[in-house]
């Protein structure tokens, strides 16, 4: 049997902020669930890689981004149903160059989730320097970091926990554990695998830069109980025990 190896460990954290880039009035909004470019950033932050600050104009992407972007993840929240629950904190920010309000004082809302909890599997296909991953591996594995890596925003420190190399096998399951990108799976709306009335999770989630501006590049992302059609068709989709991944 043919085997892949991989990594995994389990992220965790008390709150978490995943900043959506539209702009409202009453408040900043998170993402459900953490994504492709912020966990890159904190596994870059871990390897003391360079982030946007350090961008020079004529670079296509941050450092970080550039030098991990080939990895494979695949993620499993641990809300139920892949949902966390979330509340608005309400803070001031009374610094004068930050604020121009009425008497110095601006009032920030941002919507952060409650206790999230993911478990991360990592897979290099030979598309991040096999070096660099070795690095990053040794760094996980013995709980090293340059710099602190956290859930969004330096509000919200990150736990890892129980980092190890996997072996994967070919997927034989008919549904997927992971969070999986709509577009590549087929699915039976009608049947689940566990017997129970049906859920279904989407959320648009940024999983690319575009090049030299660094905007979000979107991609529909699911969770469901409902069956996968066309698992044996899907080059993404591995096995670890009995935990059912996909890979993007």
């Amino acid at each position: 049997m043919n085997f892949k190896k991989a990594f995994y460990f389990e992220l965790s954290g008390k709150t978490a902020f995943f900043k959506k880039p539209d702009v409202n009035t009453y408040a900043y909004f998170t993402y459900n669930n953490i994504h492709k470019i912020a966990l890159l950033g904190m596994l870059g932050a871990i390897l003391g890689l360079q982030g946007h600050k350090s961008k020079e104009k004529e670079q296509e992407y941050p450092e970080f981004y550039d030098k991990l972007k080939g990895l494979k993840i695949a993620v499993i929240p641990e809300g139920k149903k892949g949902i966390f629950s979330k509340k608005i904190q309400t803070f001031n920010n009374s610094v004068g160059y930050a604020c121009k309000e009425e008497g110095g004082n601006l009032i920030i809302r941002e919507q952060w989730l409650e206790e999230p909890k993911w478990q991360i599997y990592l897979l290099n296909n030979g598309d991040v320097d096999s070096e660099l991953y070795q690095k990053l591996v040794n760094f996980l594995l013995t709980h090293q970091t340059i710099y602190l890596p956290y859930l969004g925003t330096n509000d919200h420190p990150a736990l890892i926990k129980n980092p190890q190399e996997v072996f994967l096998e070919k997927n034989s399951c008919d549904h997927f554990d992971s969070l999986f990108l709509k577009e590549k799976v087929e699915l039976d709306e009608y049947e689940t695998y566990d017997g129970n009335v049906i859920y279904l999770f989407q959320e648009f989630l940024p999983y690319a830069f575009q090049p030299y501006y660094n905007f979000y590049k979107y991609k529909e992302i699911m969770l469901t109980n409902c069956l996968v059609l066309n698992m044996d068709q899907l080059s993404e989709a591995y096995m670890h025990e009995n935990r059912s991944l996909f890979f993007y």
